[in-house]
C-alpha cells in the first residue's frame, strides 16, 4: 500500500483553502439551514413524490438495489471517516483486514447502487407516465447523485483494485475530522489522489443542493404512525341519512 503525501499549510495556497475550508462550511450551513427553511415554507412539499403508482415492475428492482446499496455505502462512509484509525487497531482490526473488507464492500455496494440507479433513471426514462412527472429539479438531482456514486467508485477502484492500494484514513479522515472540529487541515486533501478529491468535491455540492430536492425523504420518518387517531369508516346505508329527493315530475303512461 502506497503511502499517502502531504503538503505544507503554505504550499496549500488559496485554490486549496476555498476547496477544503470554504466549501465544507458553506455546504454543511446550506445543507442545514436549508432544511430548516424547506421544513417551515414547503412542509407540503417534503416528500418523495412517489410514482409507484404509474409502474411497479421496475422500481421493485431497481429501488431495493439502490436503497440497499447506498445504506451500505454510508456506513462504510461514517466508519472511515469517522471513526479513527487508531480505535479498529485498538479492537484488533489490523490495517490489512480492514483494507481487504473496506474495499470488497465499498465495490459491492458502489455496484448496488449505480446499478439501482440506472434503472431507476431508464424507468423515469422510458415510462411516460413517470417520464412527465420528473422535473428539471430531478434530473439535476440523479445526475449530482450519479456523479457522486461514479466517482467514489471509480477512486475505489483505481487506488485499491488497479493501483497499490492507499491509505485515505491517513488523509481525507483526518481532513473531515477537522472540518467538524473547527480546526480545517486543508493540506490533508491537497495530498490525496485526484479521484478522491475530485469524489469530495461533488459529495459537497450535493449536499448543498440536497435540502431542495426530494432526497430531503431520507431525513425523515413517519413516527407520527404510532401515536394518530384511528381512521373510522362507515358504510354507505341507503336507509341512513337524509331520504332520496323526490321526482319533480311523474313519467305519463
Amino acid at each position: 500500500m502506497t503511502t499517502p503525501t502531504l503538503t505544507t499549510a503554505a504550499e496549500t495556497g488559496t485554490g486549496g483553502v476555498l476547496l477544503w475550508v470554504v466549501l465544507p462550511y458553506v455546504s454543511l450551513a446550506v445543507f442545514v439551514l436549508g432544511h430548516v427553511w424547506r421544513y417551515r415554507y414547503d412542509k407540503f412539499g417534503w416528500t418523495t413524490r412517489s410514482s409507484q403508482l404509474y409502474e411497479n415492475r421496475l422500481l421493485r428492482i431497481g429501488s431495493p438495489m439502490f436503497h440497499f446499496g447506498i445504506l451500505v455505502v454510508l456506513v462504510g462512509h461514517i466508519v472511515g471517516l469517522v471513526i479513527p484509525k487508531s480505535w479498529t487497531e485498538a479492537v484488533g482490526i489490523g490495517e490489512d483486514a480492514y483494507h481487504v473488507v473496506a474495499v470488497a464492500l465499498g465495490t459491492v455496494a458502489g455496484i448496488c447502487t449505480l446499478g439501482g440507479a440506472a434503472i431507476l433513471v431508464y424507468r423515469r426514462r422510458t415510462v411516460g407516465p413517470v417520464f412527465s412527472a420528473t422535473t428539471r429539479n430531478d434530473k439535476a438531482m440523479y445526475l449530482s447523485l450519479v456523479v457522486t456514486i461514479c466517482l467514489g467508485l471509480a477512486a475505489t477502484v483505481v487506488a485499491n483494485i488497479v493501483g497499490g492500494g492507499y491509505d485515505y484514513r491517513e488523509t481525507v479522515s483526518l481532513w473531515f475530522r477537522s472540518i467538524f472540529a473547527f480546526q480545517p487541515e486543508p493540506d490533508r486533501m491537497t495530498g490525496a489522489p485526484v479521484l478522491f478529491q475530485l469524489h469530495a468535491v461533488s459529495a459537497l455540492l450535493l449536499f448543498a443542493f440536497w435540502p431542495f430536492t426530494r432526497l430531503v425523504h431520507m431525513l425523515t420518518a413517519p413516527l407520527g404512525y404510532l401515536t394518530r387517531p384511528y381512521i373510522v369508516y362507515r358504510s354507505r346505508d341507503t336507509q341512513l341519512g337524509a331520504p332520496p329527493p323526490r321526482r319533480g315530475w311523474e313519467r305519463v303512461g
